[in-house]
């Protein structure tokens, strides 16, 4: 993906946070890997959103919804008002009830273009580290989750300076072995876990999106 493209569509997104109703209230905006980085092109753009539960639930939207379209849980996992603005963009998980990560990512993002949307209700700094303890109980190295990033939105606030220093390419990151060592990992650890988070990065295609609860 061409640079400046990512960073329109990054700039594209913190417009729709700031200005537009979403599915569910949006608290902080990151960009990091390949973008934080200055690369030129990107292999994918990659996005963090941290998002915050509904509070007060909508019991006739989603009764209306679940009759119209199938959907369960509107109004309660995603705002009925967002629902009624754009019911083409209204999506599911495999329970029939209504995926705010997955309506987030039908909401900001093209299809066509590799972007990978990550929703979580944790900041990202909070969900960098359980992430990693996670996957290294498990062995699951290819979820950590890269902590090399920049915020742009937090808390209703926009960075005044953060998108012109990505434009420039002003942020110095050390390398990802670098930055799983500085969080805890042993150097043969981190070697194992960069070469996990490679493989399963060049599997992806297209826009994806992963939804996450700490």
């Amino acid at each position: 993906m061409d640079r400046d493209a990512a960073l329109d569509r990054v700039d594209a997104v913190v417009d729709a946070v700031e200005s537009e109703t979403l599915p569910v209230p949006v608290r902080e905006v990151w960009v990091y890997g390949d973008v934080a980085l200055g690369l030129d092109p990107l292999d994918r753009l990659d996005v963090y959103v941290t998002k915050d539960i509904l509070l007060r639930g909508d019991p006739d939207a989603a009764e209306s919804f679940e009759r119209s379209h199938g959907v369960k849980g509107v109004g309660k996992s995603v705002r009925a008002e967002w629902a009624r603005e754009h019911p083409d963009l209204l999506r599911a998980n495999a329970n029939g009830y209504a995926a705010p990560e997955k309506c987030l990512a039908a909401h900001l993002l093209p299809d066509e273009e590799p972007v990978h949307l990550e929703v979580c209700n944790a900041s990202f700094e909070d969900n960098v580290t359980q992430r990693l303890k996670g996957a290294v109980e498990r062995e699951a190295y290819e979820q950590i989750l890269d902590p090399r990033g920049v915020c742009l939105y937090a808390d209703g606030q926009r960075s005044s300076d953060a998108m012109s220093k990505l434009r420039n390419g002003e942020f110095a990151f050390p390398t990802l072995s670098g930055a799983l060592e500085m969080l805890g990992l042993e150097d043969d650890d981190a070697e194992t876990a960069v070469e996990a988070m490679r493989a399963y990065r060049a599997e992806q295609t297209g826009t994806s999106v992963r939804g996450d609860v700490v």
